[in-house]
């Protein structure tokens, strides 16, 4: 597949583009080509097959994100239980979806599990942990049906963090929706073993 997507100005919200003719014509191994031959932009493909194509980051955006990375990461070298992923891998979860969580992590078992192959390409799986950031371009709905949809794949634990509204809702298996007003930590307990995060740093 030749296709390339040209890195111009996209704006500030992400486009969307009905790829389901063209996926049904062309292997995983090639979606993941695709993707690697344009490697400036994000891309998530849809279980209905949409192309989303994401915007940059903006620079507040990047410090929190980068802020969620450091406090995870100093979790993760205490507790070595899981292995944690950043906003550039892609994962293939079980409803045909590929999806790249801003923050995730998978379980050393689930992880060992798979093959040196899918590890090395984008992971069939879900991860066990996934964290979404809302940034000014993102729709809060969309990203609600994300988490949603992690969840109904097989993630133990979500959150949807929105500094925008000072928010953060907490997904997780069997269970409603938790909304967090203004919290100051959140706590991944009992999934992740001793972690909490001070939300208030991505304010």
């Amino acid at each position: 597949m030749n296709t390339e997507v040209s890195v111009a100005d996209t704006g500030y919200l992400p486009i969307v583009l009905n790829f389901q003719d063209v996926l049904e014509k062309i292997s995983d191994d090639e979606f993941e080509n695709f993707c690697r031959r344009n490697p400036d932009v994000q891309i998530e493909l849809t279980k209905e097959g949409e192309l989303v194509i994401m915007p940059p980051t903006g620079g507040k955006t990047g410090i929190r994100n980068f802020s969620l990375i450091v406090e995870f990461g100093k979790w993760l070298e205490k507790n070595q239980a899981g292995a944690g992923f950043d906003s550039s891998t892609v994962f293939v979860l079980p409803n045909g979806a590929k999806r790249s969580p801003d923050l995730a992590w998978v379980k050393n078992e689930r992880w060992n599990a798979l093959s040196d192959e899918d590890q090395n390409k984008f992971p069939p799986i879900c991860p066990d942990f996934v964290v979404e950031l809302r940034s000014p371009s993102d729709s809060i709905a969309n990203l609600q049906n994300k988490m949603a949809e992690y969840i109904e794949n097989g993630a133990q634990l979500g959150w949807l963090i929105d500094p925008l509204e000072k928010k953060v809702y907490v997904y997780r298996q069997n269970a409603e929706t938790e909304i967090l007003d203004d919290p100051s930590k959140v706590s991944g307990e009992p999934i992740l073993e001793r972690f909490s995060l001070n939300v208030k740093k991505l304010w």
